[in-house]
């Protein structure tokens, strides 16, 4: 069966870096940190109360009060970021009407719902009170549920809850469905809480860095000083389409999604592997066709912790280090956008490929060990990126690589 070829036609991305594919362009071009301190989390306990800062949007006249008492924050994130990739493909309420779409979004926690309805419980002993708002609002599924709602997609309509991968394998498999000729058009997408409910455990894992009184320099992917990550959120969406569909109406096309790949670490929950990171890379690089010295740009998931940043390292260098490809983690700006991470990532990339520079990984002062031999970008690096590379992996050994390239080159240099 011949394979159909998946183009991106719209982009949306609302996070601490902005709310906007401009705003958010010109932060990633200046090195800039969205990284700041939540006094709520220091309130509510937590060890460090780093965090991307991420402003709630304000819904009132967008859509009405029945849908938004479904929506969680991090389906408020979506929906602002989903409303802005819809536009940018050209996609209006009668072409939703008319024609089938389908969403499959990455989440995995809706912690605030949660707790607020167990809130309720406790203290009025009266379940009526949680509301049916509440029920949709705390199901992992509460994102792709609510957008397909809103929208009135049709299409495929599932949620990936893949730890840090989701947002990735949300891409992942959107374009499988579509380059099988299952749908034509799919919603892709990661969403985030950023509520101080939402990542307690993880503090409590030590997992977070104490850089408090530096929040700017607390990300410091590959660097041999990082201490931990920073956790950050927001939303970001993609719109993917089969290439003849998006010429037939006219669509602009912001690049061509060239490949998918994936491994499970098989080992312990929280520890990440190079040999898994590699394959998962090796995969995509094979189903796009191309080599490792094709790719002009490598946006990392490194997120700034010791054990995790080194397994990247070592897996790149096994595949990449003689080619001497750019290597950058915008976490370094934005901090661990978690569920969201592969979808930003990728937009993130989008913005560099289709601005002709390469965001720098702040904070990049002194290189780990595993990290000497790549070639990584500490300052904004001018240069034209016709395919890049996007990792992302989370605990439980979930792998995901996705390659794009710009739309009408080659994939051979």
């Amino acid at each position: 069966m011949m394979k159909r070829r998946v183009v991106i036609t719209g982009i949306g991305i609302y996070s601490c870096l902005g709310k906007n594919p401009d705003e958010v362009a010109l932060s990633l071009y200046h090195g800039k940190s969205g990284i700041g301190i939540d006094p709520a989390r220091t309130a509510y306990g937590y060890r460090s109360p780093l965090t991307g800062i991420v402003e709630l949007p304000d819904l009132k006249g967008l859509i009405d009060r029945r849908l938004r008492q479904s929506l969680p924050e991090e389906g408020e994130f979506a929906f602002m970021a989903t409303r802005e990739a819809l536009l940018a493909a050209g996609i209006d309420e009668d072409f939703r009407l008319n024609n089938e779409i389908g969403i499959i979004y990455g989440n995995d926690t809706s912690a605030k719902a949660i707790i607020e309805a167990h809130e309720t419980m406790r203290e009025k002993k009266d379940s009526m009170l949680i509301g049916s708002g509440g029920a949709f609002r705390s199901m992992t599924s509460t994102v792709s549920m609510n957008l397909s709602a809103i929208f009135g997609l049709r299409g495929i309509n599932i949620s990936v809850a893949a730890a840090c991968a989701s947002g990735s394998h949300a891409v992942g498999l959107g374009y499988t469905f579509i380059r099988t000729g299952m749908q034509d058009m799919v919603v892709c997408g990661g969403a985030q809480e950023v509520n101080f409910y939402s990542m307690a455990g993880f503090d409590g894992l030590s997992a977070f860095s104490m850089r408090i009184d530096e929040p700017a320099k607390a990300s410091r992917p590959f660097d041999a000083n990082r201490d931990g990550l920073v956790p950050g959120g927001g939303a970001a969406s993609l719109i993917l389409e089969e290439e003849e569909h998006a010429r037939k109406r006219g669509a602009a096309i912001y690049g061509e999604i060239a490949g998918y790949g994936f491994s499970s670490n098989g080992g312990q929950i929280s520890q990440a592997n190079e040999h898994a990171s590699a394959v998962s890379m090796e995969r995509a690089l094979t189903d796009a066709g191309v080599k490792a010295q094709d790719v002009d740009y490598i946006n990392a998931h490194a997120t700034s912790t010791p054990q995790g940043d080194r397994c990247e390292a070592l897996a790149i260098d096994k595949l990449f280090a003689t080619s001497g490809t750019p290597v950058s983690s915008t976490k370094s700006m934005t901090g661990h956008e978690c569920w969201m991470a592969g979808a930003s990532e990728i937009v993130y990339s989008l913005l560099m490929m289709k601005n002709d520079f390469v965001a720098p990984n702040i904070n990049f002062e002194t290189p780990d060990e595993a990290a000497k031999r790549l070639n990584i970008i500490a300052k904004t690096k001018e240069q034209p990126i016709d395919l890049f590379l996007s990792n992302s992996f989370g605990f439980g050994g979930t792998n995901s690589t996705i390659i794009v390239k710009k739309y009408g080159k080659s994939s051979k240099k």
